[in-house]
């Protein structure tokens, strides 16, 4: 079936062929509409579901993990502070290995206040120890949510599934909604082996001495590397079965370039049009779109940005002091490059300079025009001018 949806609905569509179980949720612009739909579907009778209204995103947080703990599939849904106030419960969540999926719309941090997109506000989330997907389309808004719970089921940690804010999230699309039960088939029942259960009691979660708590945490880690070969292997199945696969990052003409453009969410799309303008031009340019952020996926970036002359990353968040977070995450990447079978130093041309671009900040338009400007700036000198090159900045 297709039907023309916007992305926050295309994160309730994922969620209800995923048969969540147990639904809570605070309202904030930009993601209330993705429970609003999840509300009907439920009061209408079409989602077998508990809709439990809470009165914070922190509550929210809190009554999923209490489902997910007793081994039901459990959903939530936030945007910008919302996500702040759940950070406590974020890092529990993670810690207590509950494989929640949470749709997230990408909303600037306040103050100053702003309901417009800007990715601060997930990627403060970052070392939580929960799996970030960050979304192109619709389609793949509503595609990831499915996979996010089967990677999540097995690797035993949660998920955010991220979205733009009114870019994507407002904005309606036509989107393949796949039957219940070729759904069904891909995703089955999560049956955990442990969970809270009255009929046969266990305590989780009490406190844990030093001779303990550094072996769960290195358990994480390695869920956290596991999860890149699974979130592969899940998409790779979901290609199979459904015709759509997106990978962890995707390659866009990168064949020859001279440069390579590095981005995540919508501006993914904008920078794809500007491509193929400049190819058309005898501009050698291309794309790496990252859609999976955590756990980083740093051999395919590595892999697909080997020889490339020059990278340029275009982020639309900020570490004060420090800089573009995507553009860390490369940086980070490429300087622990193994050479491939001696295990000898890399060379130099096996680290291109990285040009690291902030813009957009706040819902600022990224067009065409920005883009160009980014790719002439990298062309145009050997090596990064400055540790940061804002672009659209008013001064």
């Amino acid at each position: 079936m297709e039907k023309v949806v916007t992305g926050n609905y295309a994160v309730s569509w994922g969620a209800r062929l995923s048969r969540v179980q147990v639904i809570a949720a605070y309202p904030i612009t930009p993601q209330t509409s993705i429970i609003e739909l999840l509300a009907n579907f439920c009061a209408d009778g079409e989602l077998d579901a508990r809709f439990i209204k809470v009165e914070s995103e922190h509550s929210a947080m809190a009554a999923c993990i209490g489902a997910s703990a007793t081994g039901a599939r459990a959903f939530t849904a936030t945007s910008g502070q919302g996500l702040l106030l759940m950070h406590e419960l974020i890092h529990w969540a993670a810690g207590a290995r509950l494989p929640i999926v949470m749709g997230t719309v990408n909303r600037a941090v306040a103050p100053g206040w702003s309901v417009w997109t800007e990715q601060n506000d997930t990627l403060s989330q970052r070392d939580t120890g929960w799996l970030q997907y960050y979304c192109e389309a619709n389609q793949e808004v509503l595609d990831t949510v499915i996979q996010a719970y089967k990677v999540a089921e097995r690797v035993l940690l949660p998920v955010m599934v991220i979205l733009d804010a009114f870019v994507l999230s407002h904005t309606s699309e036509a989107v393949d909604i796949p039957d219940q039960d070729r759904v069904d088939d891909f995703l089955p029942p999560y049956r955990p082996e442990l969970k809270l259960d009255v009929n046969d009691p266990h305590a989780f979660g009490p406190i844990v001495t030093p001779e303990h708590y550094m072996e769960m945490r290195y358990k994480m880690q390695k869920a956290m590397e596991e999860a890149v070969s699974v979130a592969q292997e899940v998409d790779e199945e979901f290609g199979e079965v459904f015709g759509r696969h997106y990978g962890l990052v995707e390659p866009y003409r990168l064949e020859g370039a001279e440069v390579a453009l590095v981005t995540s969410g919508t501006i993914t799309s904008t920078s794809r049009e500007v491509i193929d303008e400049l190819r058309e031009q005898g501009v050698r340019v291309g794309l790496l779109k990252v859609r999976l952020f955590r756990p980083f996926p740093a051999a395919a970036v590595r892999q697909a940005l080997a020889g490339i002359p020059k990278v340029a990353v275009i982020d639309r968040n900020i570490s004060f002091g420090h800089g573009g977070i995507f553009a860390q995450e490369i940086k980070s990447a490429l300087y622990n490059n193994p050479s491939t079978g001696s295990g000898h130093r890399v060379d130099g041309a096996h680290r291109p300079p990285l040009f690291s671009f902030i813009t957009g900040l706040g819902g600022r338009d990224v067009t065409p025009k920005t883009i160009k400007e980014v790719i002439n700036t990298t062309l145009a000198h050997d090596a990064p001018p400055k540790e940061i090159l804002w672009i659209g900045v008013k001064k």
